[in-house]
């Protein structure tokens, strides 16, 4: 914002829009203009927002960077039209008054810098004037004819009358296209009453099996669902089809001439029709099209990132299955499976391949070596990768485990996006001397311990618990996919001697270079004993250190507050609170009887208030404690290990893998994922699947319909 008053209309504006006051997006804009994370202020920095959570401050920001974005792009549109010596009073008050980018755009038109058209060259001709004329439907001084004959010039390129009028009209249609009434009109109705069609294209038929419900397609533009929008712009982007969007022409045109020649009686009324028929034919309609598929591809690609998201954000913060030893297998059949060791805290400690699947079917020499390496290492976890040979796996682990009554946790994996972590320039770092097929399988182990420590290594995209994530907008995608991440690492904390840079990277104020130096720091230095030691980490100053501080655990350091959420600023109250109940802060740290005796209103002062005093007791009770849900695995059917074992009205249990718009997926164990139809999810009525299933939840579900050839499996949770 350029001036105090900008930035309270601006703030008033948000405040009105997000239904909070405008004190709160007042002080949340000052506090992101001061370099302070979201993560940061949602947790440290109630007092001065009155409580926002995460998502009110998104909001917020999002909003102000829009507004942000819409302010300089009036600026600029500004600067061009009086640069054209055409910026009157009424066209900035027209501009400075838009409410947004599309209403901002259309007004701009007129003063757009174009590509050459037939009203270009007809101005050139010097036929602006007639078109002027045309365009008032004044009665005519002179008969049509020697009206005409005044524009007709051969040098110019106008032979005749006919060559005139044309271009005139050429002129008039181009006008009434750039009208921002006539478009706003058409616009809206489009939206409203429109069809967006799909065709295949000729010649394409044969291709068109992937698209075969949108070949001959038409559904409401204000109805049509984003997952079916992005499927049919899947199909035009492949060549395969081709989208519009219908009206009809005839009623919209009768309601379009009248407004457009609205004298009857002037001599050229009948050619003004024309041009109307033209204008909407040739550009108006074309340009609405365009439009309402752009909006309807921002909405569509808006709930295709929101659910994205939402699946991201429950695998992020899936169960983590802890500290234990762990085996990791990578399924696979010709080439074995790949086994690999990792103590508790994630470190690799030993690895091998065995083959008890097709062909070689070496169940002995498989049973041998796993025994020696669980008795080896007291592995308490077995992970499996849901990929190729994964049941077949499994069923072996099962059976060695059952057979020799091993005290040893079985859980099926998934292994989405783990051959990419594995191939990556990172995992090479890691480990530059294992296999990619070894380094998968290790990753599967520590998707295990801790999904989320493992997965954000991974690209977001490459999960799998997205709907048409490689179709929307790339940019607001990262951004979506960037905060999520942000907030479960924020959210659960992060152990500082042990992160790797990208979890490290992802915590509030550090960022990826930061990271790098804090990870190199630790190796050269030894494990960090205190959070202040993190100020000689190099370039790493006192505003990253106030934003990254609380959301880093120190286990066993010198300052048992370093192992909680209490942010270093606080620590000050904490020995305040101590001494009141005569005893030291460290006897005070996870001790829930002594805590229950603070009064929070006791320890309020001018820079801490009730919020962060409430926050450090609760904190104080339970130290460090993770947001996440306790670890379960799933129990799958040991007699259904492929599509053909299934049968209808079976009952399984599964995982949720993915919740879109139109349902559920969930994985019951036989390399293809069944679906739960938004109207199977639950015996009420369901208007948003995310609300009673989430990515990671253990379900049971009866199988309803079996399509082998097709791979397809459709189930229900009314039973």
């Amino acid at each position: 914002m350029t001036t105090e008053r900008e930035l309270a209309i601006t703030t008033q504006s948000i405040a009105d829009e997000l239904e909070v006051t405008h004190h709160q997006v007042r002080a949340v804009i000052e506090l992101l203009q001061a370099g302070n994370t979201i993560p940061f202020i949602a947790r440290y920095r109630k007092e001065s927002t009155q409580g926002l959570d995460e998502i009110a401050l998104r909001a917020i920001e999002d909003l102000l960077e829009k507004k942000q974005a819409l302010a300089a792009r009036k600026a600029t549109v500004l600067k061009s039209i009086d640069e054209q010596g055409l910026l009157t009073a009424e066209r900035r008050l027209q501009i400075e008054q838009c409410a947004d980018m599309q209403s901002l755009e259309t007004l701009y038109l007129p003063f757009k810098p174009k590509r050459r058209t037939k009203a270009t060259v007809a101005r050139e001709r010097g036929l602006q004037p007639l078109a002027d004329l045309l365009l008032k439907q004044s009665p005519l001084a002179r008969p049509k004819h020697e009206t005409l004959d005044a524009y007709v010039n051969a040098s110019l390129g106008v032979p005749d009358r006919e060559s005139a009028l044309q271009g005139a009209l050429d002129i008039v249609a181009e006008y009434w296209s750039e009208e921002p009434r006539t478009r706003t009109w058409l616009l809206k109705l489009a939206l409203e009453q429109g069809q967006v069609v799909s065709k295949v294209k000729r010649g394409k038929m044969a291709e068109a099996g992937n698209f075969e419900l949108y070949v001959d397609h038409s559904e409401s533009a204000s109805k049509i669902p984003s997952h079916r929008l992005l499927a049919m712009l899947r199909g035009e982007s492949a060549g395969i089809l081709r989208i519009g969007v219908q009206l009809d022409d005839d009623w919209v045109l009768s309601q379009l001439k009248p407004k457009l020649v609205y004298n009857r009686q002037f001599e050229f009324s009948q050619e003004l029709n024309g041009a109307a028929d033209d204008s909407y034919t040739r550009l108006l309609m074309p340009a609405t099209e365009s439009s309402v598929l752009q909006q309807l591809k921002e909405r569509a690609d808006e709930q295709a990132i929101e659910t994205f998201g939402k699946n991201l954000r429950e695998l992020l913060m899936a169960a983590p299955a802890g500290p234990r030893v762990t085996m990791g297998i990578d399924p696979g059949f010709r080439t074995g499976c790949k086994v690999a060791i990792v103590d508790g805290t994630g470190k690799f400690m030993a690895n091998t391949t065995i083959y008890p699947t097709p062909p070689q079917h070496d169940t002995s020499g498989a049973e041998k070596t796993l025994l020696e390496l669980i008795h080896k290492f007291d592995v308490e976890l077995i992970a499996i990768g849901n990929g190729t040979a994964s049941r077949e796996t499994d069923g072996f682990v099962h059976q060695l485990l059952r057979k020799h009554a091993l005290p040893v946790t079985k859980v099926m994996v998934s292994e989405s996006g783990a051959s990419i972590y594995s191939a990556s320039e990172m995992a090479h770092q890691e480990f530059p001397d294992l296999d990619v097929t070894v380094r998968g399988a290790i990753s599967i182990a520590r998707r295990l311990q801790d999904p989320l420590a493992e997965l954000v290594k991974t690209d977001p995209k490459s999960i799998g618990v997205g709907q048409y994530q490689h179709d929307v907008n790339p940019t607001k995608l990262r951004k979506c996919l960037d905060r999520v991440v942000e907030s479960c690492v924020n959210s659960v904390g992060v152990d500082l001697n042990m992160a790797s840079v990208p979890l490290l990277s992802a915590v509030a104020g550090i960022g990826p270079k930061l990271a790098e130096n804090i990870v190199e720091f630790r190796n050269c230095n030894g494990k960090f004993t205190n959070r202040h030691e993190l100020t000689r980490v190099p370039k790493l100053g006192k505003k990253a250190f106030e934003q990254a501080a609380g959301f880093l655990r120190i286990r066993g350091g010198s300052e048992p507050l370093d192992n909680s959420a209490v942010h270093p600023e606080t620590y000050g109250v904490v020995s305040r609170m101590a001494k009141s109940l005569h005893t030291d802060p460290r006897s005070l740290v996870g001790n829930a009887t002594l805590s229950q005796k603070l009064q929070p209103d006791s320890f309020i002062d001018e820079q801490f208030g009730r919020p962060t005093i409430v926050d450090i007791i609760a904190e104080l009770a339970k130290p460090g404690r993770d947001p996440r849900s306790e670890f379960r695995a799933v129990q799958f059917d040991a007699t259904v290990n492929s599509i053909q074992d299934l049968k209808p009205n079976m009952i399984l249990e599964g995982v949720i893998t993915n919740v879109t718009h139109f349902g559920a997926f969930v994985d019951i164990g036989v390399h293809q994922d069944a679906l739960i139809h938004i109207s199977q999810l639950a015996n009420e009525f369901v208007k948003d699947p995310h609300e009673v299933a989430a990515v990671g939840d253990i379900v049971r579900v009866k199988v309803v319909e079996i399509d082998v050839e097709r791979k397809r499996i459709s189930a229900t949770r009314k039973f």
